[in-house]
């Protein structure tokens, strides 16, 4: 395996590349990945790609952004796992900050809203079809769709989503035989922030519902807000997950955006470098397989909680109603992706904004 620096400035340039120019979620930056490093540049075949990516549903943390980990550390070594999810990172993160500082500066104006009016509709379905996607391969079997079911309830009845995953993740463990504002401390923003990249299981889609039960307990924001921050972080490139330095920036200023960033990423480095090297052999065995079965049930009953939750501050006018309709549509019948239907919903908010309603 090759480590020395061209290698290291290889994985740098190829993932921050990536990481400025991937739209679309976690499953489209798999998918460019893949095409990147295992059929143009063939760092590994097609089958070790699939145990790596098999290996981040197994841990917590954004997906993508471990597997820009993973094959950074076969490309180039440790430092090639570092290098890479910087890399992977950063470019998302300082754009998120940048747009984070003009909504801030800007949310006081009327035509801001009429812009975020249009948005917020187009981030519940894109969230909502994540859901669809999600359901369709997690929901296999009754038990599956009863584990998702009890979860959603147990969100929308108060119980944390930390506990939620926790509890999945130990029922799949049974064999099946026996089935405020800126006064927030830093410290405890970060330790909130690391908890969340510490038991983010899922697609990155999850973290919203995460960012929800956190700014209940905590007060940060308001549902519009949120929604907004969570737009942000759909309209940037590379991590989804980099909604949280949106968050981290709105509650506490660049500060809390750099604490936020590195808290929530924090996790996902330091379990990779201390599963890379086995969580190949295990994750085949029937027990972990199992374990991914029942907490992938018990997110999509996270994200349809969150939906339900979501819902009344993204679809409160006729307009949002129809907004959120044309992007279920385009969504259902025309292969576009969800930063598609976002840019088209933005479009029409700068139109309001620029003519007026």
């Amino acid at each position: 395996m090759p480590n020395n620096r061209s290698a290291f400035a290889e994985v740098v340039v190829v993932f921050g590349r990536l990481g400025a120019t991937a739209f679309g979620g976690p499953a489209a930056h798999v998918a460019l990945q893949e095409e990147e490093c295992v059929r143009r540049r063939g760092w590994i075949d097609h089958r070790r790609f699939l145990d790596l990516l098999a290996a981040t549903n197994l841990i917590p943390g954004p997906n993508s952004t471990e597997m820009a980990m993973h094959l950074g550390r076969v490309r180039a070594g440790w430092p090639g796992l570092v290098g890479g999810g910087v890399a992977f990172i950063l470019p998302s993160a300082v754009l998120a900050t940048g747009l984070a500082v003009a909504y801030a500066r800007m949310d006081r104006l009327p035509a801001m809203d009429l812009v975020f009016e249009t948005l917020r509709p187009a981030v519940v379905v894109v969230v909502l079809q994540a859901l669809l996607q999600f359901a369709r391969s997690a929901l296999k079997s009754a038990p599956a769709v009863a584990v998702a079911v009890l979860a959603a309830a147990a969100a929308l009845a108060g119980l944390g989503e930390v506990t939620i995953v926790l509890a999945a993740a130990c029922v799949g463990l049974v064999p099946r035989d026996r089935l405020r504002l800126r006064a927030v401390p830093l410290l405890e923003f970060g330790l909130v922030f690391l908890k969340i990249g510490a038991t983010l299981f899922g697609s990155g889609y999850v973290l919203v519902a995460y960012l929800r039960a956190e700014n209940a307990a905590h007060g940060w924001l308001s549902d519009r807000a949120l929604l907004d921050a969570v737009a942000i972080g759909q309209l940037t490139p590379g991590p989804v997950s980099t909604a949280a330095t949106v968050v981290g920036y709105l509650v506490a200023g660049m500060p809390g955006a750099i604490v936020a960033t590195v808290a929530i990423f924090l996790p996902a480095f330091v379990l990779v470098a201390t599963t890379g090297p086995i969580v190949e052999r295990w994750s085949a065995r029937p027990a972990a397989r199992r374990t991914l079965d029942v907490v992938n049930a018990a997110v999509v009953g996270l994200i349809a909680a969150v939906l339900i939750r979501l819902a009344p501050a993204a679809l409160g006018t006729p307009l949002q109603i129809l907004m959120a309709l044309a992007a279920f549509a385009w969504l259902r019948w025309r292969p576009a992706g969800s930063t598609t239907v976002l840019l088209g919903a933005l479009a029409i908010g700068l139109v309001r904004a620029v003519f007026g309603r």
